[in-house]
């Protein structure tokens, strides 16, 4: 890591977009699926039309019909569900959770309130599956920390490859197709600038959604350890002017029957107060002490594309009594926690309506585009380069980096049409069918870094593009052998959203299948033999212990950047304690970049930023005693 300060850049942006890539490809890839994410478990469900009835009874008959059937289903359930359908030839969901935490559910005709055959479509977790693979890869905690960790690397090799390159809006005009690493780096260059910040704003929106998870710092430091609550109340009292309103009366509830029997009384009630149609009823506690039954709101289409922040209206009713003891109004309302909102949406697409969500899902395709190509070029670069980084092991590592390209790139492409696949082929009454949807996932993505570590490399590249688009062109076929639906009878039906995925999908196969084509015909290169001491004494230790500083040392001093910010911002006037450790955190990240790049861009790097530690852990120290 010698030379100036853009040589050191470049081998921080080099190595960490290489190690941060091979997850990141899937991670991106699955957020930029997940956009869809409504669409694809409507696909997935593929729920059949309500049969034919010659009934139609009052919606409060089939929600006492309802109640009737939850209420005898488990006595101290936590909490009963009631999804409401959007569309009428859709099924309404019952859900109930036992008081041993185990989750069911049932569908309900909502004509007349008869049962209908389980399991009413498939089980399964659709676009939800994308959208967890997205935030945690299906690893629960540490998962959710390893992305974080990632994405603070993808922020760091963004920040730096701006400095690496000083042409860069001039390289993204340049595109020579065909030429080999010139072409890689071309690819990489134009992906990188065309969507530059589009890939920032996610990647700092992906870690400020999580702020008091990822750094929970300044919140413990000014309201204790249990203070979240106390924290959030103070939030929710900022709002409460905008967001609340005068409740009504009193439902006209039959005094003989408990309120959870009288629901559509209850809904009428609350869809007149929040003049908004409702999507869900929720009963918690049922027949329990500290009863209540809440009815949300729909959101309303247009508001969710005018705004950013479009909260959904809330009612809530006591279960003992069944009068309103809150109203929270949709229109012109905030959350309480309104970073966290605008943040969210800004992040998952939530609002702008089917054109933001198809500029989201080109723009991550670009990004994961920008991955694969930069990991791409680093191995055609070694390929021309025997640096010998790794002595006479090199050779073996550029062949394992090599297998990891594969099965980060086409090995991710094929562990997402294999869920689609297991969706159809697995039995829909099948017991915990939607599990074994996403052990399919992985067992399809491990199969591929298998097949690309036994494989010659460009056999490996071509023969699972290949078979990733066969399978993508098949899907149709495979829908029609299992459901008897495809995408003309969707189109028929009314149903646009189901045709677009299976029609994407082909049109992925497509591409695909041009890919495999190019790739067919091509030569792997065996790197050259590395050279034993081609690193100085001491070399690889050195650089070990600057990613740890960079990892450990940038954290702690984001973290106590935060708590002095969170703690002066109060004592200056500037804002309140709420609001402060709000600011605080969401800057703490800015505060982790820019240190893990001064670790690598400046000479003795550490000694200064131990001393900014201690500086700042002396002043938030103080600033607390204050």
């Amino acid at each position: 890591m010698k030379g100036g300060l853009r040589q050191r850049m470049s081998w921080l942006h080099t190595w960490f977009g290489l190690v941060c890539a091979w997850l990141l490809c899937l991670i991106f890839l699955a957020g930029s699926i997940s956009v869809f994410r409504a669409p694809i478990s409507r696909w997935m469900t593929a729920e059949p039309a309500l049969p034919a009835t010659s009934a139609a009874l009052p919606q409060e008959t089939v929600l006492a019909a309802a109640s009737r059937f939850l209420a005898g289903q488990e006595a101290n359930a936590r909490f009963w569900r009631i999804e409401l359908p959007a569309e009428p030839e859709q099924a309404m969901r019952l859900v109930w959770r036992t008081a041993a935490g185990a989750t069911h559910e049932a569908a309900m005709d909502p004509r007349d309130g008869a049962l209908l055959p389980q399991p009413w479509g498939r089980k399964t977790e659709g676009g939800r599956h994308f959208m967890t693979l997205h935030y945690t890869l299906h690893a629960g905690t540490f998962g959710f920390w390893l992305v974080g960790l990632l994405t603070m690397g993808m922020l760091a090799a963004l920040l730096s490859g701006i400095v690496v390159h000083k042409r860069i809006f001039k390289d993204f005009f340049t595109f020579r197709p065909g030429r080999g690493q010139r072409a890689w780096l071309d690819g990489h260059n134009a992906s990188a600038v065309l969507t530059l910040p589009f890939q920032l704003m996610i990647a700092y929106t992906g870690l400020a959604i999580f702020y008091t998870s990822y750094m929970p710092g300044p919140l413990r430091a000014v309201y204790g350890e249990q203070g979240a609550a106390r924290w959030q109340a103070e939030l929710a009292e900022r709002a409460s002017q905008a967001g609340s309103a005068a409740l009504p009366a009193r439902p006209p509830l039959d005094a003989s029957l408990p309120a959870r029997q009288q629901l559509g009384v209850l809904l009428h009630a609350a869809q007149a107060a929040l003049a908004s149609p409702a999507r869900m009823i929720m009963v918690e506690r049922p027949g329990q002490p500290r009863e209540r039954i809440s009815v949300y709101g729909r959101p309303d289409a247009a508001m969710a594309i005018r705004q950013i922040s479009s909260p959904t209206g809330r009612a809530v009713f006591d279960g003992a009594t069944g009068a309103f003891s809150s109203l929270h109004l949709a229109a012109g309302s905030q959350p309480a926690d309104a970073a966290h909102e605008v943040m969210e949406r800004l992040h998952v697409a939530s609002y702008g309506g089917w054109t933001i969500k198809w500029l989201y899902f080109i723009c991550g395709l670009a990004g994961t585009l920008m991955m694969a190509t930069g990991a791409v070029l680093y191995t055609i670069k070694r390929r021309n380069k025997g640096l010998g980084e790794f002595g006479a092991g090199t050779p073996a590592f550029y062949r394992i980096a090599e297998s990891l390209n594969v099965a980060a790139i086409a090995g991710a492409c094929l562990a997402c049409i294999v869920y689609f696949h297991a969706n159809r082929f697995i039995p829909a009454a099948q017991p915990g069918r939607d599990a074994w949807e996403i052990t399919a996932f992985f067992l399809a993505w491990l199969a591929s870094l298998t097949h690309a570590c036994v494989r010659p490399l460009q056999r490996a590249w071509f023969e699972q593009f290949a078979c990733a688009a066969l399978l993508c062109l098949l899907l149709p076929a495979t829908n029609v052998l299992t459901t008897r639906q495809h995408a003309l009878a969707y189109a028929r039906a009314g149903d646009w959203q189901a045709a677009m995925v299976e029609s994407t999908i082909m049109v992925f196969g497509g591409l695909l299948a041009v890919l495999a084509w190019r790739l067919r015909a091509g030569a792997w290169t065996v790197p050259r033999p590395g050279r034993t001491a081609a690193a100085p004494r001491g070399y690889r230790w050195r650089v070990l212990g600057r990613v740890l500083c960079a990892v450990t040392g940038g954290y702690a001093l984001a973290t106590v950047g935060a708590i002095v910010l969170a703690r002066a911002l109060p004592l200056g006037g500037l804002a309140s304690p709420a609001i402060g450790v709000v600011v605080a955190s969401l800057l703490s990240f800015l505060i982790y970049a820019v240190a893990a790049l001064w670790v690598f861009a400046a000479p003795g790097a550490w000694r200064w930023l131990l001393a900014c530690i201690a500086g700042l852990t002396a002043l938030a120290w103080t600033l607390g005693a204050a």
